[in-house]
């Protein structure tokens, strides 16, 4: 689960550039903020920090971290982490039912980290693209795929319960898989898994169709592009 900041950490994100996030204060201070995956170091001179998705939205709406700050294993866990272990998380479908999970505010907390994700490739890119995956999604791809399908308006799965789990009752389902790089997007409907692949690819997403070879059900193997 995510570390809150201090308050002295929250000074720090308050007060960060509004267009850049760039951040001002002492090295303690940033490093704790990396620490919680709210702040990152550019890799170029002078290594400044800006603020994270998650950072940016502690600072928009002076909440708890809204991104999770978890390791890759965690992130990636072929099971949903319950709503209730972070304030805002991508669905990657089958979760339990949660208020506020859809409607207007819903869609605006997603827009928002999609617009903070995309600053943070623009930001971490030595050539400043948009249009490919960054370092923290290639540590967090679960996460990262599923919130490029939801800010694009598709539907996940509702809770594994309805259904089985097996994804017959419709909406994407996005799962780590034992290849490095990669996830799995389940869809039941074919035309919404095509759907799905055209929105990864938009997305920066290498994606292919396969097929179980036991259910025979089609899914979708995707990996962040590199170039």
């Amino acid at each position: 689960m995510a570390l809150s900041p201090t308050p002295a950490q929250r000074r720090v994100v308050e007060a960060a550039d509004p267009g850049t996030g760039r951040l001002r204060g002492t090295e303690a201070q940033l490093a704790g903020l990396v620490k919680r995956g709210l702040a990152f170091r550019h890799p170029r001179p002078p290594h400044d920090h800006f603020l994270t998705p998650a950072g940016h939205r502690i600072r928009e709406a002076g909440g708890e971290p809204e991104i999770p700050v978890a390791s890759a294993a965690a992130s990636q866990d072929v099971s949903p982490a319950p709503a209730s272990r972070e304030v805002f998380a991508a669905r990657v479908g089958g979760e339990p039912s949660v208020a506020g999970a859809a409607g207007d505010a819903r869609l605006r907390e997603v827009r928002g980290a999609w617009q903070g994700l995309l600053e943070l490739r623009r930001m971490t890119h030595p050539d400043g693209s948009t249009d490919r995956p960054c370092a923290w999604e290639r540590s967090h791809l679960v996460r990262a795929a599923a919130l490029a399908l939801e800010a694009d308006g598709h539907r996940p799965a509702g809770p594994d319960g309805d259904d089985g789990g097996d994804g017959d009752g419709g909406g994407y389902r996005v799962r780590a898989t034992p290849q490095p790089e990669a996830v799995a997007v389940h869809e039941p409907d074919g035309a919404a898994l095509r759907a799905c692949a055209e929105t990864l690819e938009r997305a920066g997403w290498q994606v292919g169709e396969h097929t179980e070879p036991r259910s025979r059900a089609r899914y979708l193997l995707a990996s962040p592009r590199k170039v």
